[in-house]
């Protein structure tokens, strides 16, 4: 904790822990749900032709922003949400039927199923996990069984295209990549939901073969390739596979320490290289943008530390998560402690 970024990380601890969306109060019953997204079709933030996938395009970052800001606000909404039901605030019940009630209204609009190139199917994976653990969080407490059967039956669906799409249509590199791990975390929640085996088990594999991707010294090779922000992309990866492989513990069907203890050789890499980013700046020839000025690390990036250290005991790690509790990230659930203190089911 001594390095300067971690320091500042803690210092700006206590604010935006949920990204700042103002939840729905319940003493004034459940708002309505916001248009429902059912087409994408931005492009890369990124400039075509830039191999590494780091040099902004700032009209087309703008129209990203623009299409995906909506669904992420939602997300962020529906997640305050769902983590006061688990804080048991206010009337669990009317939260939860709140939640249900609004996912139900994408559910029946179809949301995201029109999704025009790869570049939007890329972006549909973290945002998919991140409805499913809104609704995991409140199912039990949710009176409307047609409701839970329609987002469930909409949730599997999205998960099946997802699965269709990273077997056949996806670039070979993004198949070893973090979208396709925030996608198999998505997969995942959906399969455990709705009992869907093919899932499960698809989920299972595809967080193996990511992992098995590290070098020895727990690099990614894929994120590696990313210019200044190799060291974002190998944490934007790690979020998923911890949350991914800690799930799969609790399904009975673990993959902890698969690959020479692939996770914990990943996750020590990232957390190694927070004080000054020369590992990462070694495999990819640039100064890491946590280092140069360009971006800061913000606390929601290390959400999944909760996670981890229910699958490994790490003295270090966990004086780190000390300094920056509560954790909390919406794609992820929200807040960490909330979560997985309770059982999903």
């Amino acid at each position: 904790m001594q390095n300067r970024l971690m320091t500042a990380l803690v210092m700006g601890a206590c604010m935006n822990v949920l990204g700042g969306v103002a939840q729905a109060s319940t003493d004034q019953g459940c708002a309505a749900a916001p248009k429902p997204v059912v087409s994408l079709d931005h492009g890369s933030r990124y400039i075509a032709d830039d191999s590494s996938r780091s040099i902004v395009d700032p009209t087309s970052n703008a129209d990203v922003n623009a299409q995906l800001k909506p669904i992420d606000a939602f997300i962020r909404s529906l997640v305050q949400e769902a983590n006061s039901v688990l804080a048991q605030k206010g009337d669990p019940a009317q939260s939860a039927n709140c939640v249900v009630a609004q996912l139900a209204h994408w559910a029946r609009a179809d949301a995201l199923s029109d999704l025009k190139n790869l570049t939007a199917n890329f972006s549909v994976g973290s945002r998919l996990a991140g409805f499913a653990f809104a609704y995991a969080q409140v199912r039990p407490y949710a009176n409307s069984t047609q409701e839970k059967r329609l987002i469930e039956a909409w949730l599997l669906q999205r998960a099946r295209e997802q699965m269709a799409f990273w077997e056949e249509d996806a670039t070979p590199g993004s198949k070893r990549g973090n979208l396709r791990a925030w996608a198999t975390l998505a997969i995942n929640l959906a399969g455990y939901l709705t009992k869907d085996d093919s899932a499960l088990r698809w989920s299972a594999w595809s967080a193996t073969f990511l992992q098995c991707q590290a070098l020895e010294d727990g690099s990614l090779p894929q994120e590696m390739k990313r210019g200044k922000y190799a060291l974002h992309y190998q944490l934007h990866a790690i979020a998923p596979l911890v949350v991914t492989t800690l799930l799969l513990e609790r399904q009975g069907l673990s993959i902890r320490g698969v690959c020479d203890d692939a996770l914990i050789r990943i996750v020590r890499f990232a957390m190694s290289d927070l004080e000054t980013g020369e590992k990462s700046q070694a495999y990819s020839g640039k100064p890491q943008s946590y280092f140069d000025g360009s971006e800061s690390l913000e606390k929601y990036q290390l959400a999944w530390l909760e996670a981890y250290l229910l699958l490994h005991e790490d003295a270090g790690l966990t004086k780190i998560a000390n300094g920056l509790r509560p954790l909390s990230h919406s794609k992820l659930g929200g807040r960490q402690d909330l979560l997985w203190q309770a059982e999903l089911k």
